[in-house]
């Protein structure tokens, strides 16, 4: 008998399936990302918290022309309660020469418009504590 020849394209069997297929994946049911702005906005209590960030930063922009440049850099706007307003210097420093221009800053917020309120200010540590 002769040995079998190459198939004949009408003798291929149907190509083999892999024994381990992939499951479909999962259609996702978690909602798409939206921006933080949007999220904060939609939320009452979130939207009042967005509110007193952009006024504590924009008190700290409208004081920019009162403030040395090189004293402006080391400020942070911090936050704006019912009891005042907190502006955070980077060292101890910049904290005291700050306080010494306390008078000059709260009169130009409220030559702006600013409703005047106490003026804190604090010194942000950047070390974590226990370190």
């Amino acid at each position: 008998m002769a040995p079998p020849g190459p198939p004949k394209p009408n003798d291929r069997a149907a190509p083999r399936q892999p024994f381990y297929a992939p499951a479909p994946r999962p259609k996702s049911v978690a909602p798409l990302a939206r921006p933080l702005g949007d999220s904060l906005a939609r939320d009452d209590t979130l939207a009042g918290l967005l509110a007193r960030v952009h006024a504590s930063q924009a008190r700290l922009d409208a004081l920019a022309d009162v403030l040395p440049g090189l004293l402006r850099q080391h400020l942070r706007a911090g936050p704006l309660d019912d009891d005042g307003w907190t502006i955070l210097a980077a060292n101890s420093a910049v904290a005291s020469k700050l306080r010494h221009l306390l008078p000059t800053l709260a009169e130009t917020l409220v030559a702006k418009g600013w409703q005047a309120t106490s003026i804190r200010v604090k010194v942000q540590s950047t070390h974590a504590p226990g370190r």
